[in-house]
């Protein structure tokens, strides 16, 4: 069966070919009834657009693809700016994806296209990039299942983080539970804290309710109460947010938490800066903890006790996933595991 054109897409939708072009290169130009209807077919067709449909036919583009949410935390941005040492420590969750795919890719003789996804309309930002590579990652939460469903039928896709939506397709994840639980057994066990405050993120995130759910298991374990939600959710999971949200919980009356868990490192490390201004002693008066060990993490001031995951091999990982599906199409996929470490640190009271 041959790949279908722009030819088909035009005569799916009704409207010309220029209409369709312009759709991916310029997609405010076309009206939004008439964007959706070509969307629509490409989907049915399962056309993916390409400058050269000769390479895309024979996947040698040369060129692997990472799509991911564009959740830029000014904060990081700020200090980056301000600093120019800065740019190792501002170093988010998807900077460090991004460093462990292009030193795997540079290893197989790949370059690497990046595309984080904007508010509005991923989709054709994403047809674009899976027109110009051989294959490539996409992390949780960045394309509808139903876009990745068409794309995948003609190039690799792994899946990074999240549940495996798609039983095809190669997936990623980290041991988000399990890392949680023995962070949160950690502050119970070994610190004696019992009342613990849980901050996590958007109830669709997976990564912050997997963690959420190994915080319950240790609770539940230790005979604590185990709640049915966190204490407080976030929406980007920034530092700005984690600020806020110590700001929240202080002011919230009765007693005060022994330790606010954050569901990533970022919302802690606004929340250390909030709690100082407030002149909350930590971890004397509260232990503050993260999770995902980014840079940032080990030269804050008291340094952040935090789940360590392995982000750049993350990256590396999908590398090797997409060249091994390049090399054997017919490979059954897989879904791995990564192991986590706890890091123990000042802020819980260790270190």
């Amino acid at each position: 069966m041959s790949a279908p054109t722009v030819y088909d897409v035009a005569e799916r939708s009704g409207v010309s070919i220029a209409t369709v072009s312009r759709v991916y290169r310029n997609p405010d130009s076309v009206r939004a009834q008439t964007r959706e209807r070509v969307l629509e077919a490409a989907r049915e067709l399962g056309y993916v657009p390409s400058g050269n449909a000769r390479g895309l036919a024979s996947r040698t583009t040369g060129v692997l693809g990472l799509c991911f949410p564009d959740y830029a935390d000014p904060d990081a941005e700020a200090d980056a700016e301000n600093d120019s040492g800065a740019d190792d420590a501002a170093m988010l969750y998807s900077d460090q994806i991004i460093r462990g795919m292009e030193r795997a890719a540079r290893r197989h003789g790949y370059a690497l296209l990046i595309a984080a996804s904007l508010q509005g309309g991923p989709e054709s930002l994403v047809a674009k990039v899976a027109g110009r590579v051989d294959g490539f990652a996409v992390l949780a939460q960045t394309v509808p299942t139903e876009d990745l469903e068409v794309i995948s039928r003609r190039l690799p896709v792994v899946m990074l983080a999240g549940p495996r939506e798609i039983d095809h397709l190669d997936h990623l994840v980290v041991a988000n539970a399990a890392g949680e639980r023995e962070l949160t057994r950690h502050l119970i066990e070994d610190h004696g804290l019992r009342r613990l405050a849980f901050v996590g993120g958007d109830p669709d995130s997976p990564d912050a309710e997997a963690r959420f759910c190994g915080f319950r298991e240790a609770c539940g374990d230790a005979g604590l109460p185990v709640p049915d939600a966190p204490d407080l959710r976030t929406g980007m999971m920034t530092r700005a947010e984690g600020a806020r949200a110590a700001e929240t919980l202080l002011d919230r009356g009765g007693e005060r938490p022994d330790a606010m868990v954050f569901a990533n490192d970022q919302m802690a490390v606004g929340a250390l800066r909030a709690l100082e201004r407030r002149e909350v002693r930590v971890p004397e008066d509260m232990a503050v903890t993260g999770f995902d060990g980014i840079p940032l993490s080990r030269i804050v001031r008291p340094s952040l006790t935090t789940v360590r995951q392995p982000i750049r091999q993350l990256g590396e990982q999908a590398v090797e996933l997409l060249v091994q599906r390049l090399a054997d199409p017919s490979r059954e996929p897989v879904s791995l595991e990564l192991p986590v470490s706890l890091a123990r640190r000042a802020s819980c009271g260790c270190g």
